[in-house]
């Protein structure tokens, strides 16, 4: 059975492709990717797959069963490059595609939040078996922000007191491994999130409690918090976008407590605590 992984040289798609290795041969594992070349370290077949040129993706999904769609990076043009995709799938003949759609996507008020119920429409008129993927928040989304919050003194967002039930992205791509590699997940949805909730002031209470240093969580208006992201060098529509999706974790769209996450991977989820020093560590060892 020949697994294809979509965006396998990003940050999930790596993942995803190590671990699977452990559960399938090399031989039948397919990195999709826009530049092979990138790919070689990954220690598998590498096929140029790019969203935007639907010709690379008719020669890259041949011969694939099952597929891993992991959605796209570039938001307001992915519902576009995924329908490229299943496009792509079903002229193919790929037999099953597992798609990394968003937590609670059908109720969400995330801007995020419509990209992914296209596609997720889209993939079920496929009428390809399917299983959808709804991740929840990447912890590490929060602690990429941790050397800016050591330099300016504070951790700044605009979630409120909004409880945020994220994961590591390795829980994540464990549980793509789970999915694509073992049986009776076809028509399923899984609600994934982690374990345990923190709010931002937690966070920051965290940071401050391994670093020694006194990081408060600082609360700004969703206008205010956009306006300090731009400050820092970002684009006008990320720093717009950032700021809605915390003003979105305040109104409990990345909180979940079902804990389909840990069951469908076997194990507990990683504390926030574990990723907050692997990044501090990773700062270190930057710095």
């Amino acid at each position: 059975m020949k697994i294809g992984i979509t965006g396998a040289t990003g940050h999930l798609g790596r993942l995803v492709v190590n671990k699977s290795k452990q559960k399938v041969s090399t031989d039948n594992l397919i990195a999709l990717v826009r530049s092979p070349e990138k790919a070689a370290d990954l220690g598998v077949e590498a096929r140029e797959a790019d969203y935007d040129k639907p010709e690379t993706l008719n020669r890259a999904l041949a011969g694939i069963d099952t597929l891993l769609l992991i959605s796209g990076s570039e938001v307001g043009q992915r519902a576009r490059q995924h329908q490229n995709v299943l496009e792509a799938a079903k002229k193919a003949g790929v037999k099953r595609i597992v798609y990394t759609s968003l937590l609670h996507a059908d109720t969400s008020t995330l801007s995020l939040a419509d990209e992914h119920l296209a596609t997720e429409a889209a993939l079920k008129d496929t009428g390809i078996p399917y299983t959808l993927l709804r991740n929840g928040w990447y912890t590490e989304n929060y602690t990429g922000s941790i050397p800016g919050a050591l330099a300016g003194g504070a951790f700044i967002g605009s979630a409120g007191e909004g409880r945020i039930s994220s994961a590591a992205r390795a829980d994540y791509a464990d549980a793509a491994v789970v999915v694509l590699t073992e049986e009776g997940h076809e028509g399923k949805t899984y609600e994934l999130a982690g374990d345990d909730a923190y709010t931002l002031s937690d966070l920051a209470a965290e940071i401050s409690r391994q670093t020694g240093k006194d990081i408060p969580y600082k609360n700004l208006s969703q206008a205010d918090y956009a306006a300090a992201l731009q400050s820092f060098g970002l684009p006008e529509g990320l720093a717009q976008a950032i700021s809605g999706w915390d003003v979105a974790a305040s109104q409990g769209d990345l909180f979940d407590d079902k804990h389909q996450l840990s069951e469908l991977i076997g194990h507990p989820t990683t504390p926030m605590a574990d990723t907050v020093a692997e990044a501090l560590n990773s700062n270190s060892k930057e710095g």
